[in-house]
């Protein structure tokens, strides 16, 4: 386990006091809750924040113990019963002990951060020690039973700030990186699907990630990107999620595809949420050389939470390409909801630059760039990931090896109207680092950054770019390594033209939420997270509507205390 300094601990109290301080004057929570155990008294598990959970854990009123109780109960009535959403794939067996050894820490020593005693699900491509109980597999059958080194580089952040991790989310079977396969289906989760509409889309590749969180089956959610996949399921879902720049937070340990587009990010149900998590992940691994080029020190996220962010501050809009009908899916109500968030950001105090286009755009489109890059990093680093472990049961040691055990296991590894697995084969054609990798991967930095994201904010004077997230929207930002932090912008009218998304998916569908996103250069995540925050706290979007009823849980806090 990662043991923290004396500095890190004190830093991680730092950010915990900070935290509770700007709640309490936000009124994003009442400083002391009764002590009486009711229902009304006890936070809604469905939204409770973390600064809410912190604040009913050091009053009294519940433990962590309880917490972990009541997810689990949650995760037990709609996961496998009910609308059968699959968004996690297990729970941990530790979590229980864990909880109960961060409480009686509580009593003695106080909390370590604003993150101590709080159950968080991370995606299942990000590892966990094996002698916890839990497996790492990616979603895949290959993976069962593998012992993984050592823990994750954002889990030993995690742990280290107090963190219990409750389980491992359902995905896209390797992040989305198979073939024509439905997002949110994987071999061993089975096709997780949207809370907010019976079969719907939850999107990938982090779709458990996202669906949990939906919902309040934790608190925290972990998941990844590569391009899309920490953006999408929070579009989808209602959600406040951050894909971080590349290097800000550590790789090591997660089913790769690419180390130079993976990324690891919160998926939470508001900016105060994401910024607490980002400020506790986020940092230098030794083992992810790529963070070593972040600034130091971590900045305190959560000092970003500001309302008047927005204020004085030049906003753009690239039309050119990432806002047509292929965007709006032939309906118009992304397009409405997006001018209305112009006129609210407006209001703010920003000035819009419409249009403010990317000059790389019609070329992002036709370049064949980013898939040659993904294709020979996900053979080289995913051979790298079977190489290490320390045990792998399956056999699997390599990516054609792979290939041959899902031929070999079709009632494992091939959903409902399977059609192939051809990224996979792809990547395995490829043959390494040569010249046209070498021209693809810069190709990318031209187009996502140097004449892309970056070209637009510089030659419109701008601090930071705004799109719906659906669509191309997360493109450019993947390609550069740049960073995009999402929030609900509105949700699909109840008589929208129903479309399919999969063989057991659709989308859009009536009451399915969309999503707003705020892009910018590397390492802007902070003025970002102010931005996204502003709009956030100005409209509350995601208090607008509700999951369907038979997937909202209805155990919360007061079912499971004493008991």
């Amino acid at each position: 386990m990662y043991t923290h300094t004396f500095l890190q601990r004190l830093l991680s109290v730092c950010i915990l006091l900070s935290v509770l301080a700007q709640a309490v004057s936000a009124g994003w929570f009442s400083p002391r809750f009764s002590r009486s155990r009711t229902r009304a008294a006890l936070p809604d598990l469905y939204e409770a924040s973390v600064a809410e959970l912190q604040a009913g854990l050091d009053a009294g009123q519940f433990t962590s113990v309880d917490l972990v109780k009541a997810y689990f109960a949650r995760i037990e009535e709609v996961n496998l019963q009910g609308p059968m959403l699959r968004a996690v794939i297990e729970t941990n067996p530790s979590a229980l002990a864990q909880a109960a050894a961060l409480d009686e820490e509580r009593k003695t020593s106080g909390p370590r951060s604003a993150l101590h005693g709080i159950p968080v699900l991370v995606k299942d491509n990000i590892a966990t020690i094996a002698s916890e109980g839990m497996n790492t597999t990616a979603g895949s059958f290959s993976l069962l039973k593998s012992i993984v080194p050592e823990d994750a580089g954002v889990v030993k952040r995690l742990r280290a700030a107090g963190a219990i991790i409750l389980g491992k989310a359902n995905l896209s079977e390797f992040a989305h990186f198979r073939g024509n396969v439905a997002s949110g289906w994987s071999g061993r989760g089975g096709q997780c699907t949207n809370a907010y509409f019976p079969h719907a889309d939850p999107c990938g590749s982090s779709s458990g990630s996202g669906v949990a969180a939906s919902i309040g089956l934790a608190a925290v959610t972990l998941g990844t990107e590569t391009d899309g996949s920490i953006t999408c399921p929070t579009d989808h879902n209602n959600l406040a999620g951050i894909k971080p720049t590349v290097g800000l937070t550590s790789r090591a340990g997660v089913v790769p595809i690419s180390e130079h587009q993976d990324t690891v990010g919160p998926l939470v149900r508001s900016m105060a949420d994401a910024a607490i998590v980002l400020s506790i992940i986020a940092g230098v691994d030794p083992n992810d050389n790529f963070t070593s080029a972040q600034p130091s020190p971590v900045p305190d996220f959560t000092k970003a939470l500001n309302k008047d962010a927005l204020k004085g501050k030049r906003i753009g809009v690239p039309r050119a390409v990432f806002l047509n009908d292929t965007i709006t899916g032939n309906d118009p109500s992304i397009g409405q909801a997006f001018e209305e968030a112009l006129n609210t950001i407006r209001s703010l105090g920003a000035t819009v630059v419409d249009p403010a286009d990317i000059p790389s755009a019609e070329q992002i489109l036709t370049s064949n760039a980013e898939n040659l890059v993904l294709d020979v990093d996900f053979k080289i680093q995913l051979n790298a990931y079977y190489a290490a472990l320390l045990a792998n049961p399956s056999g699997v040691r390599t990516l054609a090896e792979l290939i041959q055990f899902n031929n070999d296991n079709p009632a494992l590894e091939e959903p409902p109207r399977f059609e192939d697995q051809s990224t996979l084969i792809e990547a395995q054609s490829t043959n390494g680092m040569n010249s046209t990798y070498f021209q693809a991967l810069a190709m990318d930095k031209e187009l996502g950054a140097t004449n892309g994201i970056d070209a637009a904010l510089q030659q419109n004077n701008l601090d930071a770019l705004i799109l719906p997230a659906a669509g191309l929207t997360t493109v450019p930002a993947a390609i550069a390594g740049y960073p995009i932090i999402t929030v609900p912008l509105g949700f699909y009218p109840d008589n929208v033209t129903v479309g399919l998304a999969g063989p057991e998916t659709i989308y859009p569908a009536p009451g399915v939420p969309f999503g707003l996103s705020f892009l910018g250069t590397a390492f802007s995540e902070f003025d970002l997270i102010g931005f996204a925050f502003a709009y956030e706290q100005k409209t509350q979007t995601r208090l607008a509507r509700r999951a369907f009823a038979e997937a909202i849980p209805k155990t919360q806090l007061i079912d499971v205390i004493g008991k």
